[in-house]
């Protein structure tokens, strides 16, 4: 029998996990309060450990579910039961069904009547072998690349699904649904559509695109959890310090006509307001369409206002038919990499730099050399003059190699000639002592490209419920590859702004930047609407590109702006060396950018600077 619940109040979806780093108690926490809730909603996964739990399992090396959703889970199931609130979490990873029978024994081990469902779907490699043989081709997402030239062997495909399988989970009254790789705001969307039954049932309408797509937003911005609420928030300083240990969790509540409002539970840290959802509405997109499985949303006029305390409202948000294909992440074996770091002090930073370089490669020698695929030296911080200590004085230089055979980066193939030179190397050499980071470790590569919507199956643990088969959607568009990109239509000189003194960016301007594969996204706006028109006139494409200083290597940017936000959204294409996994950088998830171009000198107009500082 199909479970429905009142749709005349919003329905209040809370989200206790943005990834499999995000704190365990959570659940267990939110589950025993009094915090009205409908439904507990959490992304275990990311594209970090899709591609490594796949490896493990291609190679039978371990588990291939995300094992931190079991921490969170076990304590909390008692008081789910007994508050009688659903969950849809994303944690099955690459081995979903799997998941779903450890969660089925837990749940029998308690004693507790409550219906588990798995949705199955996203494991298309099958589907990815019986398209390239009936010669469909598969191009990359970010770079182009056509699959057939990759010069990796791919062991496992993973797509993203929709919010359907939930949606028809709850509905046919499953409590919990378990879920390997649907989108991030997936489970917000067939939890909402659950709730006010008309949005996506087979006896309703699945066109209900506008409402669908503000419920695809909503779960956007809570997706990540505390990201909403005050984490990786450039407006940092001015929260209340007194909580900091305490960040409330987001709640979506959305009403039956698609009425968004973020908020969090009262008495918690952080903050909810205009900047943290403009922030977060800018993380990882990749311009004005935001694409999903159920619905395209159109967020170029996305506006934020503040209806009280930790309470903002989105409005501005339409919906158009989704895309007839989805995203699959195809898994390959990329090799083995491994680091070693130098400390370098005081003056003459370059010239050291350069002296152990040339050592150090005379010390691999040229046939080592030729087997490491990536060698990448880098020096990470800078010394002030005059500095007042020796932590100040000292920067860190990393050594990271990749190459295809473990043996290559044996002990004696890579920490020994790399560390063999110090006796012989610049002033005050020194390597750091742990040298676990010079072992050896498999990692990644991965490639992003779309195949059509597959059907999605739904299980369910209860004897005598019907698993049920759900098509992909009958109403689809397509979309250019290229999502619109442009300079600004009203440019004003920037002379009428006043005078202008040289300083940093983000005295003035808040930032979020995010990945996607291996492009990174950043959208930078403004508090005041008067700084709109100077944002607007200043952020040219070229002038992000001046920015960007070295970090720029001629990749394709992209341009657009957000007017409701006061916003001007940047893309830079392929930026981030193949993306999480394979990355030689410390920036592997695309973080690094806004912060970086907010602590660039600029001319900045004096007036602006009266206001104060971020």
């Amino acid at each position: 029998m199909a479970v429905f619940v009142d749709q005349q109040r919003p329905c209040r979806i809370m989200n206790i996990s943005g990834s499999p780093a995000d704190r365990r108690d959570v659940l267990a926490l939110y589950a025993a309060s009094e915090e009205p809730v409908d439904v507990f909603v959490g992304d275990w996964m990311s594209e970090l450990n899709m591609p490594s739990r796949a490896y493990s399992v291609a190679n039978g090396l371990g588990v291939g579910y995300e094992e931190t959703f079991i921490e969170a889970l076990e304590p909390a199931l008692e008081d789910l039961a007994r508050r009688k609130i659903k969950l849809a979490a994303n944690g099955g990873t690459v081995a979903t069904k799997e998941l779903f029978e450890v969660v089925v024994q837990l749940v029998e081990k308690k004693g507790l009547d409550l219906c588990v469902a798995w949705v199955e779907g996203d494991l298309v490699m099958d589907k990815v072998e019986a398209l390239k043989k009936e010669g469909t081709t598969f191009k990359h997402i970010s770079t182009g690349e056509m699959l057939d030239d990759w010069e990796y062997k791919p062991l496992f495909a993973q797509c993203y699904l929709g919010g359907m399988g939930i949606a028809e989970a709850f509905r046919a009254g499953a409590d919990l649904v378990i879920c390997g790789r649907v989108a991030d705001a997936a489970p917000i969307v067939g939890s909402a559509a659950w709730f006010h039954n008309c949005l996506l049932t087979f006896t309703g309408s699945r066109t209900d695109f506008d409402q669908l797509a503000r419920s695809l937003i909503a779960g956007h911005l809570i997706e990540c959890s505390t990201y909403v609420t005050g984490g990786n928030y450039t407006g940092f300083k001015g929260m209340d310090w007194k909580n900091l240990d305490n960040f409330g969790y987001p709640i979506a509540e959305i009403d039956a006509t698609g009425d968004v409002v973020i908020t969090k539970p009262e008495g918690t840290g952080g903050v909810v307001n205009v900047e943290t959802c403009k922030e977060q509405l800018l993380y990882e997109i990749q311009g004005k369409w935001y694409l999903n499985s159920d619905v395209t949303a159109v967020i170029d006029a996305a506006h934020f206002e503040e209806i009280g305390k930790n309470r903002v409202r989105l409005s501005g948000i339409t919906g158009r038919p989704p895309p007839r294909t989805t995203k699959v992440g195809l898994t390959a074996f990329g090799g083995y990499k491994a680091e070693v770091h130098w400390a370098l002090i005081g003056l003459d930073i370059e010239e050291k730099v350069k002296m152990l370089e040339i050592q150090m490669k005379a010390s691999f020698g040229v046939e080592r050399l030729k087997k490491f695929t990536t060698f990448n030296l880098t020096t990470y911080g800078s010394v002030p003059a005059n500095p007042t200590n020796m932590n100040a004085a000292t920067v860190d230089l990393r050594l990271m190699v990749q190459a295809r055979n473990e043996e290559d980066l044996s002990d004696e193939n890579f920490a020994r000639p790399a560390f063999d030179i110090i006796m012989a190397s610049f002033p005050a050499a020194t390597f750091h002592p742990d040298k676990r980071t010079a072992t050896p470790m498999a990692y990644q590569e991965y490639f992003p490209t779309l195949i059509p919507q597959p059907a999605v199956l739904v299980h369910f643990s209860k004897p005598g419920m019907k698993s049920i088969s759900i098509p992909p959607p009958e109403e689809t568009i397509e979309h250019p590859e290229i999502q619109p990109s442009y300079e600004t239509a009203n440019a004003i000189p920037l002379e009428a702004f006043g005078p202008t003194v040289k300083a940093p960016l983000g005295y003035r301007v808040l930032a979020r930047a995010g990945d996607k594969g291996s492009n990174c996204n950043v959208g930078f706006f403004v508090r005041d609407e008067s700084e709109w028109p100077w944002l607007q006139s200043f952020f040219t494409t070229a002038k992000f590109i001046e920015l960007m200083g070295d970090e720029y290597h001629g990749q394709k940017i992209d341009r657009m702006e957000f007017r409701g936000l006061w916003a001007v959204h940047f893309l830079v294409k392929d930026f981030l060396d193949r993306g999480v996994t394979a990355n030689a950088t410390y920036d592997v998830l695309g973080k690094f950018l806004a912060e970086f171009i907010r602590a660039r000198s600029v001319d900045m107009p004096i007036q602006f600077l009266m206001k104060g500082k971020i």
